[in-house]
Order: structure tokens, then C-alpha cells, then sequence
């Protein structure tokens, strides 16, 4: 563990790595004991073990988020730098989102005909809208839609690719707030792991910011912006 990382990096890293091997333990044991390797179980013993076995799945993404997180701060993860329509992928991610279907709770994306060229790591951005559009539904209690608007902004120093995320009460708000110094964002939030952390830190590496609205709005609406590559 290098001597230069910061406190949190190496709290971080240190953690990771006592809670790996036993998570790792446990998960190997459940599955063994659910594939009745250990004796025959009955219905109620196996609907236990299952919920043992998703808990301990659960804690296993922690811990991995835990890592990426630790490297991000430490500036120790190696991003790809590959040209990319960031719209594209926005509308990629919305596409595969369920989250929210049972309160009839849906995103429409807006401006993904028009290519948002940035140069970036595909996989993070990926992941960085993903958590992002999973809290605006997971967050939203009522029956409604969720736009997640791609455009561009430009100011002093470059112009801007910008997804907002939220509905028609807020996004211009969302926007407009990124035309002077863009407010900090709510990235600790419960039920959520670490994936808004990670999005955050992931987007800011790639020479972009994350922010959202004070207040209960800032927690079903956010915006991010990314350098872009082109003009049109």
C-alpha cells in the first residue's frame, strides 16, 4: 500500500481487502450448502439460504465498489480515452432500465438524434448514467415520466455535451444552474451503495462536473456535462 495515498484511499483499500476473503468464504459455503452438498434442505431452509445468498451478493458489489471508489480517489484507475456519442449511450442505458415499472415510472430521452461527441471510458460513463437514471426512478414515488434531455451548452472557456435528468419542472433549472458555478451534488444517499459516488468521481475525471438541486429536488433530478469533441 503506497505511502502517498491519502487517508480515505488507504482506509479504503485496507478495508477492501479484509472484507474480500471472508465474503468470498461465505459466498462459497452458501453455494455449496444450496446445492445440498452438505445434505438434502427442505423448502424452508433453501428460501432462507437464498436470502443469506443475496445479502452476501449484495455486500460482494459493496465491496468492489468500494475498491473502484478507493482507486478513483487515489487516481490510480486507468480510463479509456475512446470518442464516443455520449446521447447514444444515454439513450442505450434508459432503454435497459426497469426500475420503476411497477409505479409506472418511465424515462423518455430527448436530443439522441443529435451526436454529443466526448472522448471518454465507455464502460464508466455507461455506469455513471446508470446509477444516475436508477436514482431519479428509485426516487420518484409518484406515476409519472422522468425525461433525460441531451444537449449542448457552451461557455467561456468550451462548449459543453449536458444530459439533465428530471422532469419539465426542474430540468431548465438544472441547466441554467450549470451557467455560473454548477452546485454540488447529493452523492450520499442510502440504498444506493456506492455507484453515485463512483459516477461522480468517474465524470470529474473525465474533466466534467455532476450537480444537482438543493432540496428534495436535487434528489430525483441531476444533470452532468462532458467536454466536447465536436460542435455540431
Amino acid at each position: 500500500m503506497s505511502a502517498e495515498l491519502g487517508l480515505f484511499p488507504r482506509a479504503m483499500s485496507l478495508a477492501v481487502h479484509e472484507l474480500r476473503t471472508p465474503v468470498t468464504v461465505v459466498a462459497g459455503y452458501l453455494r455449496m450448502v444450496l446445492r445440498e452438498q452438505a445434505g438434502p434442505l427442505t423448502e424452508k431452509q433453501r428460501k432462507m439460504l437464498e436470502e443469506a445468498d443475496r445479502s452476501c451478493a449484495r455486500i460482494g458489489t459493496l465491496v468492489s465498489e468500494m475498491s473502484e471508489l478507493g482507486k478513483l480517489e487515489s487516481q490510480q484507475v486507468a480510463l479509456a480515452s475512446n470518442e464516443l456519442n455520449v446521447a447514444a449511450l444515454a439513450a442505450e442505458v434508459a432503454s435497459n432500465m426497469h426500475e420503476g415499472e411497477d409505479r409506472n415510472v418511465r424515462l423518455d430521452v430527448r436530443g439522441a438524434d443529435q451526436p454529443l461527441m466526448v472522448a471518454g471510458d465507455r464502460t464508466r460513463l455507461g455506469a455513471a448514467l446508470t446509477a444516475l437514471m436508477h436514482a431519479a426512478l428509485r426516487e420518484r414515488a409518484d406515476p409519472g415520466v422522468i425525461v433525460v434531455e441531451c444537449g449542448t451548452m457552451t461557455d467561456a472557456t468550451r462548449a459543453w455535451a449536458v444530459i439533465a435528468i428530471g422532469d419539465d419542472a426542474v430540468r431548465g433549472s438544472l441547466i441554467e444552474a450549470a451557467r455560473a458555478t454548477p452546485p454540488p451534488f447529493d452523492e450520499w444517499r442510502g440504498g444506493l451503495g456506492l455507484a453515485l459516488p463512483i459516477g461522480k468521481r468517474v465524470i470529474e475525471a473525465h474533466g466534467g462536473a455532476l450537480w444537482s438541486l438543493p432540496g428534495d429536488a436535487g434528489r430525483t433530478a441531476s444533470a452532468l456535462r462532458l467536454p466536447l469533441t465536436n460542435r455540431s
